[in-house]
C-alpha cells in the first residue's frame, strides 16, 4: 500500500465552515456516497473518534469503521486523518484532509480554504494496482467536489 492518491480543491468558504461539514458524519448520506454513517465514539474534545460507514457503490458493498485523529485549530485549519479499524471487503484504508486558509477574493468573506485530500485503499479481493489507483482517484475527486458543493450550499 505504498502508493496513495492525492488531490486538492479551493473552496470559497473559511476552514471552519469546511471542517463543520467534514465532521458532521450523520449528514454524509445526504451528500457523499454512503448509505449510512454513525458516530460510535467521541474523543475528549467532542470530535468523532470512531465512525461506522455503510457503503454501497456499484460492486463494492461494505460496512466498515474508521478511527479518526483531529489536529484542528479553532479557526478550522489543520488536518483530520483516519485509518481502518475493521471491515469486511476493505483490507486497509488511510486518508486525510488538510485544510489551510487562503486569500480568495471570490469567497464571501475573502477567505477560502485549500483542501488537500490523501487516500490509500486496499481491498481483500485481488485487484491490479492501476485499477486501485483509478478507483482511489475517482473517490478523491468525487469527494472533493461533493464536499465543496455541500460547504457552498450550507452558506
Amino acid at each position: 500500500m505504498a502508493d496513495r492518491t492525492e488531490s486538492s480543491i479551493l473552496i470559497p468558504a473559511p476552514p471552519s465552515a469546511v471542517i463543520d461539514v467534514i465532521s458532521d458524519f450523520e449528514e454524509y448520506p445526504q451528500w457523499a456516497d454512503f448509505k449510512a454513517a454513525q458516530i460510535l465514539s467521541e474523543d475528549d474534545g467532542g470530535w468523532a473518534d470512531e465512525v461506522e460507514f455503510t457503503l454501497e457503490a456499484g460492486m463494492i458493498k461494505d460496512t466498515y469503521v474508521l478511527g479518526y485523529d483531529w489536529e484542528i485549530t479553532e479557526s478550522g485549519e489543520g488536518q483530520v486523518s483516519w485509518h481502518l479499524v475493521r471491515a469486511s471487503v476493505l483490507k486497509a484504508m488511510t486518508g486525510s484532509y488538510a485544510l489551510s486558509a487562503v486569500d480568495m477574493p471570490t469567497a464571501p468573506d475573502g477567505v477560502g480554504t485549500q483542501v488537500r485530500y490523501q487516500l490509500q485503499v486496499d481491498v481483500k479481493i485481488p485487484m491490479l494496482g492501476a485499477m486501485k489507483r483509478k478507483a482511489e482517484k475517482m473517490i478523491v475527486d468525487t469527494a472533493l467536489k461533493s464536499l465543496s458543493e455541500r460547504v457552498v450550499a450550507r452558506g
